[in-house]
């Protein structure tokens, strides 16, 4: 029953009416990450929601990847939207968050500052369950990283002046003189913008959508800009003035690669406060959201791009259901991949291109818990969008 008032909603939805239905669809998603969530610690730690990942280039084995960053983007979704959500399912958003947190203390800098790991660090590993690949876990275990760093400083709701202090710390790991970044284009060669890693010894490595969320962190903080956010600013700027998220998305968001998953990330940070360099590019933004909803899309890929639009203060259409699956089947289907692991992103530029036109290195990520909160937020969002209209 539920089910098909979920399909009743993602019908009619864009007609902007609230309808009493909604909220018990909410709360039967919220109940499903629920399920999601291991109670007791087994393959995966308690708390921890899973996530899989699968080589591009095999993909008939699919692996369990012990990662925080799935947590991390469900519980700062989650308490995000919370507010709008009524004070059942704002309990059932306490029990999930309650449960989730404690993992985050297994991926945090061993050395014990703020930053934190993609993988554990209290057991370092690369790959969880790569079999021979792990005799290598602890001298290859990548760095800390600025995007799970600051996914999960707004998960936490870290105090200020935490926030205060790794903001300081991540102005040493940026594009400079002494240390050029090889891979990028040649024309953003120059920009002073964070790299992804707090790794002394890794590559400087650029993305947009990690940029969207360091920036976005900044905002939700209210810290004082630095020259390496201001130049990061300019990077997406030069980005989206020269279209390269449209033609070369793979390129300039590595791990993302997706232009969908890039307008995403961008309308997230839009939302939040008005960046007067970002508010000239909203139109161009909205019609290129407007446009890939017009081809072939996946059901999530019609999500994000639809929750995109909403940020933005434009309805999307209508998406799209293949009757011919149940909606589960569509909510948590293991297609949709919101992160990829590119390990040929860190490499040279010839390199770097050769590489990654044929997938060599590339892993993507599954996680069925955050595909069903993608749905929960679109759905918020719809309503928030038709109570602006009708109130």
């Amino acid at each position: 029953m539920v089910f098909r008032s979920l399909l009743l909603f993602l019908l009619i939805n864009c007609m902007g009416k609230i309808k009493a239905s909604d909220t018990t669809i909410v709360s039967a998603l919220l109940k499903r990450v629920i399920e999601l969530q291991p109670k007791e610690n087994g393959v995966f730690p308690k708390g921890l929601f899973p996530s899989y990942r699968t080589y591009a280039l095999n993909k008939e084995r699919q692996k369990a990847d012990i990662n925080i960053f799935y947590s991390g983007l469900i519980v700062f979704t989650l308490e995000k939207i919370k507010s709008n959500l009524s004070p059942y399912q704002q309990s059932l958003v306490e029990q999930i968050v309650i449960n989730a947190k404690p993992t985050a203390n297994k991926f945090k800098n061993k050395g014990g500052r703020d930053t934190y790991n993609f993988w554990p660090t209290d057991t370092p590993m690369i790959f969880p369950n790569a079999g021979w690949l792990n005799l290598f876990d602890k001298p290859q275990a990548l760095p800390d990283d600025l995007d799970d760093t600051v996914i999960l400083l707004l998960a936490l709701n870290v105090d200020q002046a935490t926030a205060e202090k790794v903001h300081q710390l991540m102005q040493q790991y940026i594009n400079k003189e002494d240390k050029r970044i090889n891979n990028t284009f040649d024309m953003y060669k120059h920009i002073p913008a964070y790299s992804v890693w707090f790794g002394e010894k890794m590559p400087v490595d650029f993305d947009i959508s990690v940029l969207s969320n360091v920036l976005y962190f900044v905002q939700a903080n209210n810290l004082k800009w630095t020259n390496a956010d201001s130049a990061s600013l300019q990077l997406i700027v030069s980005v989206l003035k020269d279209k390269k998220h449209l033609t070369d998305a793979n390129y300039i968001s590595p791990h993302y690669g997706k232009t969908e998953i890039i307008l995403y990330h961008l309308s997230r940070l839009m939302s939040l406060k008005p960046i007067p360099s970002l508010e000239k590019f909203r139109q161009d933004l909205i019609a290129q959201a407007k446009q890939l909803q017009q081809t072939k899309q996946d059901f999530l890929e019609q999500v994000i791009l639809s929750s995109a639009l909403l940020n933005w203060g434009e309805m999307p259409v209508s998406i799209q259901i293949n009757e011919n699956k149940s909606l589960r089947e569509l909510i948590e289907a293991e297609e949709f991949s919101f992160f990829i692991a590119n390990m040929a992103s860190m490499l040279p530029n010839q390199m770097k291109k050769m590489l990654g036109s044929i997938s060599v290195g590339k892993f993507t990520y599954y996680c069925p818990a955050y595909n069903n909160v993608l749905l929960i937020e679109n759905m918020v969002l719809h309503s928030n969008y038709a109570k602006k209209i009708y109130q």
